[in-house]
């Protein structure tokens, strides 16, 4: 087994009950980390922490919270304590056309995929600081570098995060601390389902037919699957991941396009 030498540390994995959250969350917990996990739901919490408790021998902790909210976010670092890992995690907006956006559904967009991850970055940047060590990493989308044109809320609001974060990962490098960003492509999660959904409706096509569509478009011939996007997670948030810092890596089977 790899020692990624972060055993004992304390994690805080967001909206990990499912999905890529769950991966990350199940994954750094192999690697010997407490993790302290959240979302919404409170059953689908509870079983899914129940589940990572009995495979891995390491604390678990949920949170049924909401972190677009003061109070959920402070629940969440009160049941934490000393925050060594953050994942910043959050579902994507609805698709739709831009046309029908308000002001207020952009606000909504821009609380759940970045001024959430930037509250919770700014309440555990400075104690990470101190500490001479903290893992930063933010799970964005693809579409942060090439744009999805039916998911223009998370386009702006993922983009901005990354832009945001760009700049202080720079800051703080010097003192072991890495914020980095994990951009996934096309998983096999719940999110997927619903966009599987949304393309067959407006398309006039069948589930299978725009899933089949969606494979055949990366070149891995597939979509992922959690535990890969956990393990990169793990790796990123490693001890002897310190010299890494401000990237953005895709994970998507090659299906972005690019020499760089």
């Amino acid at each position: 087994m790899l020692d990624f030498g972060i055993a004992n540390r304390n994690a805080i994995v967001c909206a990990s009950s499912k999905g890529l959250g769950f991966g990350c969350a199940d994954a750094l917990a192999g690697a010997g980390v407490n993790v302290t996990m959240c979302a919404r739901g409170g059953d689908v919490l509870r079983d899914a922490a129940k589940l990572i408790r009995d495979k891995h021998d390491v604390k678990v902790t949920e949170v049924v919270c909401d972190v677009t909210t003061d109070e959920g976010r402070a629940a969440l670092l009160d049941a934490t304590g000393d925050v060594d890992i953050l994942v910043n995690n959050a579902g994507g907006p609805p698709p739709g056309d831009f046309r029908d956006w308000t002001r207020e559904t952009w606000i909504t967009a821009l609380d759940a995929n970045m001024l959430a991850a930037f509250s919770l970055i700014q309440a555990v940047i400075d104690p990470m600081i101190e500490r001479k060590f903290g893992r930063i990493v933010n799970i964005t989308s693809g579409s942060v570098k090439s744009p999805i044109p039916a998911l223009g809320l998370s386009n702006g609001a993922r983009a901005a995060l990354t832009g945001f974060c760009a700049g202080l990962s720079r800051q703080v490098a010097e003192h072991n601390v890495t914020i980095n960003g994990l951009l996934p492509g096309q998983f096999n999660t719940d999110r997927i389902e619903s966009l599987i959904a949304n393309s067959a409706k407006n398309e006039g096509r069948s589930p299978d037919d725009v899933r089949t569509s969606f494979e055949q478009a990366t070149p891995a011939k597939r979509l992922g699957e959690i535990e890969e996007f956990g393990f990169a997670c793990a790796w990123m948030c490693s001890a002897h991941s310190g010299f890494l810092t401000g990237q953005n890596i895709l994970i998507d089977g090659g299906k972005f396009n690019s020499t760089l």
